[in-house]
């Protein structure tokens, strides 16, 4: 029996009506969906069901190659005219994961293949929008994903380092100014996943619609800014247990960190998206819990001082460091927003990104720009920027010196420092998890495409790329560094990777999403066969674009010409410390640098901090470079860009259930059958569900 809601038979297509390559695409959108069993293969085991022998064969099983995952092949998923396009780019020898999908013989290509490196654009993108990766994640995986992958360290921790080097006001306009410069990325992004939800995501957007050498420079950098992130994040996670226990070497930590996190993407994606699903909710409950408390704090004041109020804000005041000052929050800020993105690389594993994920894009960027603006509003009233705790950081990592800890034990509030502390442990754990699943699906997708060794781009009978999930546990390896002397110094340079990998990386999203709508027009597409379309427009992301590259120009200014250290009176104490008055701590003297962990002494120091915070750009440069000469790629012209490879039609499934065996107890098994629906017949959907709701919540529905 059909699902209800069927649609009327004649606008319904079945996936075995002839439609040549658009049937295919059909097949290939929903049927990988919909796996076929395989209680029936007779490769799985030859022991008795609910044997032991049987579970652990089928265990053994789960870790192969699925090859019938692969619906359709790549000689027939693509667009009409899209064997002219797989060869625009010079060439000699294919390194695509697949065949180029036609083509490829004419002597013409033969001679521009000659004495060159060929990179077949064409099977790039087949490979990519014919994954093999599980589609399991559903609509509140996507939006807590996004939520767990950025609410973490950047806000809890280095949001301190952002209130010394700018002031409480300057560091609220900072965040407001990357929250509106991601709002008009989202938007872009969740046009672009909605249309393509691929592999990769925007690493392969920019091989589509911009350059392959860019899109293997971006890929290689999203990738590796989360595998250096992944052992930034244990270490994190060791120094904190520091608060309750210190007699305990940070490496059995790491350990327990690391084994826990492994363990959890190997579980598969649905098991990640229900821990990120999990770990995502301790962190709002505490978020909403900090800012109920922090409203108390500031209406009935410290025990010995009474109502706070603005306070801070006029002594020591509002701002410091003045417009350089307010410079300096802007990579730091972009660094506590860095994972927004995942939800769109999150979109190729969805069971419908067509509804689930504009929905997604929406909440997250509103929960985490309000949970930005209203906890860091009521950090800068309770702490201020010049509060020995925050001078004595001893790294990014250093959970002492977070700005919530600090509003809390200095209500002297005995028990919510450690609930604080184990809310950021937790946090923590969260954005590893997120950096395993950001770089592994990042290293399937490069290898997909031929940019990477093809070895990543294994995916196991369970759709887990699992060697890309192994080389990425590797590399979380390096959190036992967290037992040398100076950690600070090993994490200053880990972190000096991906300092500006996120700018770069939202930068290409915006300048795909123009040229994605360019090449739309050129080729005499109407936008009413895009499911979703960004509120802010080719407009927006020309904002986006400029207001990201405007963060680089802040971040190099600040770099070469930083904050002046500060050197505090030797004499003066801890006017904070709620000790007795001789027991008072003095404050360090150490001068600071602008947030980098850098001191500041000398003309040597200041080129040491350049290179902290830049050395990101040689190295997107030398991947850019090195591939553009290798195998001489241009940029994609409009009207050779691909518009149907991977792209989703607009469309519902149900299900027609049929015997699979004739008769005599033969197992019902239900077909998935596709009815396209026309761009009017979807207005008319969505006019009806719209129809009977209030007016509130049909704005809430549009923004949200």
């Amino acid at each position: 029996m059909p699902k209800p809601n069927t649609p009327h038979p004649s606008t319904a297509t079945t996936l075995n009506t002839s439609g040549g390559q658009r049937s295919s695409l059909l097949r290939r959108d929903f049927l990988s969906s919909y796996p076929e069993d395989d209680d029936d293969d007779s490769n799985s085991t030859t022991a008795h069901p609910h044997t032991p022998s049987h579970y652990v064969q089928s265990w053994v099983n789960s870790f192969r190659r699925d090859p019938g995952r692969r619906i359709t092949p790549a000689t027939v998923v693509h667009g009409v005219g899209n064997r002219k396009r797989s060869s625009t780019i010079a060439g000699g020898s294919s390194r695509g994961g697949g065949n180029s999908g036609g083509g490829g013989s004419s002597r013409e290509e033969k001679e521009r293949h000659i004495g060159g490196h060929y990179f077949d654009l064409h099977a790039a993108n087949v490979n990519t929008a014919n994954t093999q990766l599980s589609r399991e994640l559903k609509g509140r995986h996507l939006q807590m994903i996004a939520l767990g992958g950025t609410v973490g360290t950047g806000l809890f921790v280095v949001s301190g380092s952002t209130l010394t080097a700018g002031g409480p006001a300057s560091m609220l306009l900072a965040y407001a100014f990357i929250g509106g410069m991601l709002y008009c990325t989202m938007q872009a992004l969740g046009e672009l996943a909605v249309a393509f939800p691929v592999a990769g995501s925007f690493s392969a957007y920019s091989t589509r619609f911009l350059d392959p050498a860019l899109g293997f420079s971006m890929g290689w950098n999203y990738a590796l800014q989360w595998l250096v992130c992944l052992p930034l994040e244990i270490i994190a996670g060791s120094m904190t247990v520091n608060y309750w226990r210190e007699d305990i070497h940070r490496s059995v930590f790491v350990t327990v960190f690391l084994v826990t996190i492994m363990v959890i993407n190997l579980v598969g994606v649905r098991g990640y998206g229900e821990a990120e699903f999990c770990f995502s909710i301790l962190k709002v409950i505490a978020v909403i819990g900090f800012i109920l408390l922090g409203c108390v704090i500031n209406i009935g004041g410290f025990p010995d001082e009474g109502y706070i109020g603005g306070r801070y804000w006029k002594d020591p005041g509002a701002f410091n460091n003045g417009f350089k000052g307010f410079c300096t929050i802007f990579v730091t800020a972009a660094f506590a927003f860095t994972g927004i993105e995942l939800v769109g690389l999150a979109a190729a594993e969805a069971v419908n990104p067509r509804k689930s994920l504009p929905t997604a894009i929406k909440q997250v960027f509103w929960r985490i720009t309000l949970f930005y603006l209203i906890s860091l509003a009521l950090v800068g009233l309770l702490v201020p920027y010049n509060h020995p705790d925050l001078l004595g950081a001893e790294s990014f990592a250093d959970a002492s010196s977070s700005p919530f800890v600090i509003a809390i034990e200095s209500a002297g509030i005995a028990i919510l420092p450690g609930i604080m502390n184990a809310v950021i442990l937790v946090a923590v754990v969260s954005v590893g998890n997120s950096a395993v699943f950001g770089s592994s699906r990042t290293l399937a997708a490069l290898a997909d495409q031929g940019q990477a060794p093809k070895i990543f781009g294994y995916v196991d009978r369970r759709g887990r790329p699992l060697i890309s999930i192994l080389i990425v546990s590797a590399f979380g390896l390096l959190g036992y560094l967290a037992d040398l002397d100076q950690p600070s110094a090993v994490l200053n340079w880990l972190l000096a990777v991906t300092g500006l990998s996120s700018i770069f990386t939202w930068a290409s999203i915006c300048l795909a999403h123009i040229r994605f709508r360019k090449a739309w027009a050129v080729q005499g597409r109407s936008l009413d066969e895009l499911s979703y379309l960004s509120q802010a427009g080719v407009t927006g992301s020309w904002i986006g674009l400029f207001l990201n590259i405007l963060v680089l120009i802040a971040q190099f200014w600040t770099a070469a010409w930083p904050i002046p250290p500060t050197l505090p009176d030797p004499d003066a104490v801890d006017e904070f410390s709620t000790a007795p008055e001789g027991a008072r701590r003095v404050v360090p003297t150490v001068p600071t640098g602008n947030g980098s962990g850098v001191t500041i002494n000398n003309q040597g120091d200041v080129v040491h901090n350049f290179f902290l915070q830049c050395s990101c750009v040689p190295i997107i440069i030398l991947f850019w470079a090195g591939y553009k000469i290798w195998f001489r790629t241009k940029v994609v012209r409009l009207e050779d860009i691909d518009l149907d490879t991977g792209r989703r039609r607009t469309g519902v499934v149900y299900w027609n259930s049929h015997s699979a065996g004739g008769s005599g107890g033969a197992r019902a098994r239900c077909l998935p059958v596709f009815s396209l629906l026309t761009k009017q017949e979807l207005e008319w959907e969505r006019e009806r569900e719209l129809r009977g709701m209030p007016r509130w919540k049909r704005v809430y529905r549009y923004l949200c």
